[in-house]
C-alpha cells in the first residue's frame, strides 16, 4: 500500500463520519419534537402537504407557515377576496384544486375560521340505528335471544339491513349512556 496523504484521511474519516448507521434491531434515534407541530397535530391543524404551498409570503418569512393548515387556507381566500387574485392563481399557489378553494370558502363563509379545520366526511353516527329499532332489539331480546333472526326481523319490519356488530355498538352506547 502506498503512502497516503492528508487528503485521504479526512476523505475517510468523513465518509466513515457521515455513512455510520445502527445495526438493525437497534432502538430508532428520538428526533426532536417540534413543538408547533406537535400543538397543530393535536388539534387537526397539521397540513398534511406544507410542500404543495408555494405561496411567496409562505417561503420567505417566519410568519406563515405551510404547516398551519387553517393559515394556509385562509390566507388563500383572503388573496382572493382582499388582494383580487383569480381562484385559479391563488388555487395553484397554495396547491389545491379550484373545487378545494370553492370548498373552503363556503365552509369559512358558514362556520367562519373554524370552518377551515377538517372536520370528519360520512355519517356522525350509527344513522341505521334508531332508537326505535333499539328499542325493537330489547324487546326481540326479551322474547328471543337468536341475533340472525333479530337482524332478519328488521329488515322485515323497518325495511333496513343492518350488520349485528353495528347493533352490538349501538346497544354497547346506549347503556353506557344511561
Amino acid at each position: 500500500m502506498g503512502p497516503r496523504n492528508y487528503l485521504d484521511r479526512c476523505i475517510s474519516v468523513d465518509i466513515i463520519r457521515l455513512t455510520y448507521m445502527k445495526r438493525p434491531g437497534a432502538s430508532k434515534p428520538s428526533r426532536a419534537v417540534d413543538a408547533k407541530a406537535e400543538a397543530l397535530r393535536r388539534q387537526g391543524a397539521l397540513h398534511p402537504h406544507p410542500d404543495s404551498v408555494r405561496d411567496e409570503a409562505f417561503r420567505q418569512g417566519e410568519f406563515f407557515d405551510s404547516r398551519d393548515l387553517v393559515q394556509v387556507r385562509y390566507e388563500m381566500l383572503r388573496r382572493h377576496q382582499v388582494d383580487g387574485q383569480a381562484v385559479t392563481e391563488a388555487a395553484v399557489a397554495f396547491g389545491v384544486s379550484r373545487q378545494a378553494f370553492y370548498t373552503a370558502e363556503a365552509a369559512f363563509e358558514e362556520r367562519g375560521i373554524s370552518g377551515l379545520l377538517p372536520r370528519r366526511r360520512g355519517p356522525k353516527r350509527a344513522h341505521k340505528c334508531t332508537a326505535e329499532i333499539l328499542d325493537f332489539v330489547g324487546q326481540w331480546r326479551a322474547d328471543s335471544p337468536a341475533e340472525k333472526d333479530v337482524t332478519e326481523a328488521i329488515q322485515k319490519r323497518f325495511g333496513v339491513s343492518i350488520n349485528p356488530r353495528s347493533i352490538e355498538r349501538a346497544l354497547a352506547r346506549r347503556k353506557k349512556k344511561r
